[in-house]
């Protein structure tokens, strides 16, 4: 199964992230921007995840760069040379059980979530990354504009 996209207005984006100058700061930008973009995102897979007995699945899904130690096993096997991306993920926790509510298995029928989510929102969190990078990049500036300026009041 395959997907394409087509993104407008990220290469003005790109333009506008190399001024911020230093790796880091894109980064953090970028960060900032993608976890904002992808909350909603998050919000439409909890509501579309099955309640089961316990109820742990849709408060387990969530927006952070961390992956369990076995995500980040298969992760690294996957984009091994790319040290530059800069990387959110929106998923459940750690529980394996999760995996079976998506995708079914033969004890179980799927009860898809994640997906669905995507094909509902992809197109909206896409607008809502760029409006919410747009922001970011601009705040960053105006901030190191206000701080050079304080140190040549000083020095």
């Amino acid at each position: 199964m395959s997907a394409s996209m087509k993104l407008e207005g990220f290469a003005d984006l790109d333009r506008e992230l190399q001024r911020l100058g230093k790796a880091t700061t894109q980064k953090a930008s970028l960060r900032r921007a993608s976890k904002k973009a992808l909350q909603p995102m998050a919000e439409i897979a909890r509501g579309l995840a099955p309640r089961g007995v316990d109820g742990e699945l849709a408060p387990s899904i969530t927006v952070s760069t961390k992956l369990t130690k076995r995500q980040k096993g298969q992760h690294r096997k996957m984009f091994r040379n790319d040290k530059a991306a800069v990387e959110m993920f929106m998923g459940p926790g750690p529980d394996p059980a999760a995996w079976n509510q998506e995708f079914g298995n033969r004890n179980h029928l799927a009860q898809p979530y994640m997906r669905p989510a995507w094909d509902q929102d992809h197109k909206a969190m896409l607008d809502r990354l760029k409006a919410e990078l747009w922001a970011d990049i601009q705040k960053t500036l105006a901030r190191a504009e206000r701080r050079a300026a304080r140190q040549a009041a000083r020095g």
